[in-house]
């Protein structure tokens, strides 16, 4: 019997040859073969000569399927070290907060492209008797608004019990057309206890040239409130400020400002923060994403971080006649931030701010706190002879308590993270103005790994 199926291997050797090259491209497409392809292989006109062949070759074809799925279960390098390499290089490691993905748009703005201020000096009125006290220049603000109507009167005779000067700021941002609307804010500059329920008179709001921009006008918006009776033996009660308000959509732009943020077909992206790993981020981010585009042309280096604030962009040929749509496919491009380590404190308000990357090296830490009690009294002191006419006197007495609070020295290990150096600090039980201290004597001796900035 082994002796006829060597025969037979022999003979049919040459058809095993066109069976292997089919299994090859069958592999190479990663098709399966089913019943329909074994009855493909079947109708082929060698497998009806011989019922052994046909086994043969069913068995060689079960073979190349079940290598099949295995080449598909596996990488291109077939081992399994291999497989369990590319499965631990795909895990992603834990995300630790230190680096965050934003757009282009939150990171930069493109020069040229900017806001700018405007100032006004006007008047409002009814006010109810919150108004200026008859200050000069309100009185003479009052006049010369008087006279544009056609009636000349001196500023002696007139009062503004009702009125006030006030002083408006608004940001016109780029791209506004004429007869769009931007906000005001109003403030008293007199001695007007409260603009609640003013109204603001036709004022122009003029730039830095002096030439104006727009026009503001319209009732004023207070977010807050006083009540009461001023002067002494009375009472008020006072919210918030309400001698500021605003005027939402209170302006009509009268002149456009002329922007041009496109020169020499190139545009530059301004860092709001400036940061050289940022900017080399945001650079690397666009010429990626525009040497994998087909549309844009080749360029070598589309964009190139002059500074740490200053990203120079060159605009393809493909996007030379519509610079805004370029302008969008780049602001839209996430980048990874990279946040230094810093730690923020605000003695004023007791404030602590400090990054994902702040990190304190192995010390050891010990605060105590010392509390001083003043309390000032009274003695009396009574005459030795009660008959003799003598009365009390009265001296003043004070007791100083002073009070130390127990500290001892607690050991801290290395804390890579805030969430560590936050935990480590917040089981001491100290307040935030303790930490504060803590903070600044740890930068002292070397162990806070961070830039720390006092405001």
């Amino acid at each position: 019997m082994l002796n006829f199926l060597s025969s037979l291997v022999r003979k049919y050797r040459s058809n095993f040859k066109v069976l292997e090259v089919l299994r090859n491209c069958v592999q190479k497409r990663t098709l399966r073969l089913g019943a329909r392809g074994f009855a493909f292989i079947d109708s082929l006109s060698f497998m009806n000569r011989t019922p052994v062949m046909a086994s043969a070759l069913h068995l060689v074809m079960a073979l190349g399927s079940v290598a099949m799925v295995q080449a598909q279960a596996q990488p291109a390098g077939g081992s399994a070290a291999t497989a369990a390499q590319a499965n631990a290089a795909q895990v992603t490691p834990p995300y630790d907060g230190s680096n965050l993905s934003v757009q282009v748009r939150d990171l930069c703005f493109v020069l040229g492209a900017r806001d700018n201020q405007l100032v006004g000096y006007g008047i409002v009125s009814g006010l109810a008797g919150d108004g200026d006290k008859d200050p000069e220049f309100t009185l003479q603000a009052v006049a010369n608004m008087l006279e544009r109507f056609g009636l000349t009167l001196p500023p002696s005779a007139l009062t503004s019990k009702n009125i006030a000067a006030v002083v408006l700021t608004a940001d016109i941002p780029p791209f506004v057309r004429s007869g769009s609307r931007i906000d005001v804010h109003v403030s008293a500059m007199g001695d007007a206890r409260s603009l609640h329920g003013a109204v603001l008179a036709r004022t122009p709001l003029l730039g830095p040239d002096g030439t104006v921009y727009a026009v503001a006008q319209g009732p004023v918006a207070v977010g807050g409130f006083i009540g009461g009776i001023p002067g002494p033996g009375g009472a008020s009660v006072q919210k918030n400020h309400p001698t500021s308000g605003q005027i939402v959509r209170g302006a009509v732009v009268e002149r456009e400002i002329p922007v041009t943020f496109v020169k020499e077909k190139k545009l530059e992206l301004i860092m709001r923060q400036p940061d050289f790993v940022n900017a080399n981020a945001v650079a690397d981010k666009i010429n990626k994403t525009l040497r994998s585009d087909e549309v844009v042309d080749q360029v070598a280096s589309p964009a190139l971080a002059k500074d740490g604030s200053t990203i120079q962009v060159m605009i393809p040929d493909n996007y030379t006649a519509d610079p805004v749509r370029f302008l969008a496919l780049i602001e839209q491009l996430p980048v990874t931030v990279n946040t230094p380590a810093r730690v923020v404190l605000n003695e004023r308000t007791g404030t602590i701010v400090a990054t994902s990357r702040v990190a304190v090296s192995s010390c050891a830490v010990a605060h105590g706190n010392i509390i001083v009690n003043i309390a000032q009294g009274y003695d009396i002191s009574q005459p030795q002879v009660p008959l003799a006419g003598g009365a009390p006197v009265l001296s003043p007495a004070t007791d100083i308590v002073i009070n130390e609070g127990e500290g001892m020295l607690t050991p801290f290990r290395s804390m890579p993270t805030v969430q560590d150096v936050a935990k480590s600090l917040n089981a001491l039980g100290v307040t935030p103005r303790d930490m504060m201290a803590i903070f600044q004597a740890m930068k002292q001796a070397g162990a806070l790994q961070a830039e720390l900035i006092l405001r």
